[in-house]
């Protein structure tokens, strides 16, 4: 998740709320209201009317008493204004859900989200990363693997026209996957929220094409600095220098070729020490990428060892996203890189079944009762 005090939200209440404040704001308002305005005569399910309805209603400051706030980040407003028309109640359908839903509780057949992982390996042992814990990289744990293509299709099989916000990443180096130039080919066209996180290490000019012609929506870089010292302290084995200019390349092809791609590119690192300056991190990569932020650190190299934090709020997670490893173990968060929170497995069940299973709706049930800091690792876990 983005850094809050990184982003604007808009809890706007008119249009001039969002004017003059980022890019594409009144517009993006604007074909909210309209879609608001031209819902009853949509083809649409009762409940993704109402959805969308309340969506619209609380973007333009018409929303009902009871209904719950719905604000806008300015990275979303970008989305929405590279969207048609006719692709936005798709995508307000999802975004709404993937925002709401975990205040109010609520839950329907599939996830907001899928996290799908092509590989729990990576070339990478980042200080702040759970790549650290031997326990975990150690192959004869079971942890380590790629997943299956048709294992892959499977899924993607499942969730096409249910789900819009995909993400291939997870515990390992998405490109480092063999099968990753076919799973990105296979995802051509079928997702609106369809994103990539990498560290650009294996980056290839015939990957950058993939990757363009596939209709991705978000290809984060994974980065922390601007300066290869510490870049090389924080991202164990990796180089700035090879990264940087992966990275030229991808943009350049994009210009030369992509000139009309709707991909949003983005660097993002994680704010592990004060000697990271997002200001320079700004100034350094905004001339290869759309976007800069930082996420917040959480405990991710161990979060089994990590002392109880006393925190009783519920997980958003649980009501937000579902993550798939590439052996198929369906698992609530990544915090939990070694499963003990598994729910099931792909193989076995539909993601549907999944998401609704006894094993999910239990573990959702602890959260509420404020029973959180009796399950590992959420106890020791920061994501509230």
């Amino acid at each position: 998740m983005e850094r809050p005090n990184r982003d604007i939200y808009v809890k706007s209440d008119s249009f001039e709320a969002l004017a003059g404040k980022m890019p594409g704001g009144t517009e993006a308002l604007e074909r909210l209201a309209a879609l608001g305005a031209r819902l009853d005569g949509m083809n649409l399910p009762d409940e993704r009317r109402d959805v969308l309805a309340k969506a619209c209603r609380a973007l333009t400051g018409g929303a009902l008493n009871g209904e719950p706030e719905f604000a806008l980040k300015r990275h979303i407003v970008e989305e929405v204004r590279r969207l048609s028309d006719d692709e936005l109640p798709r995508y307000l359908f999802y975004r709404y859900r993937y925002d709401v839903y975990p205040t109010t509780r609520q839950l329907d057949a599939f996830p907001p989200c899928v996290q799908i992982e092509p590989t729990s390996i990576c070339n990478y042992r980042c200080v702040f990363c759970y790549q650290t814990d031997r326990s975990f990289t150690q192959g004869r744990q079971g942890h380590m693997g790629m997943m299956d293509l048709e294992m892959f299709k499977n899924v993607v099989d499942q969730i096409e026209g249910e789900v819009e916000a995909v993400t291939l990443a997870s515990r390992g180096e998405p490109l480092m996957c063999r099968n990753i130039k076919e799973m990105l080919e296979y995802l051509r066209g079928k997702f609106l929220g369809l994103k990539m996180n990498t560290n650009a290490w294996f980056l290839t000019e015939e990957l950058a094409h993939t990757i363009l012609q596939t209709g991705l929506n978000t290809l984060v870089f994974s980065v922390d600095a601007a300066e290869p010292e510490l870049y090389a302290r924080l991202r164990v084995n990796g180089k700035l220098e090879r990264v940087l200019e992966n990275i030229k390349m991808f943009s350049e092809v994009r210009r030369k070729h992509y000139p009309d791609s709707r991909l949003i590119t983005r660097t993002s690192g994680v704010h592990f020490s004060d000697e990271q300056d997002f200001d320079k991190m700004q100034e350094f990569w905004s001339e290869f990428v759309d976007q800069v932020a930082f996420v917040d650190y959480n405990p991710w190299e161990n979060a089994y060892e990590t002392a109880p934090r006393g925190i009783e709020a519920p997980c958003s997670d649980l009501w937000r996203r579902m993550f798939i490893w590439w052996d198929g173990r369906a698992n609530p968060c990544d915090v939990d890189y070694k499963s003990e929170l598994a729910v099931g497995n792909a193989g076995e069940l539909d993601v549907s079944s999944l998401w609704r299973s006894d094993a999910y709706e239990d573990l959702r049930r602890r959260h509420i009762a404020g029973k959180r800091g009796a399950l590992t690792p959420c106890a020791g876990c920061a994501v509230v």
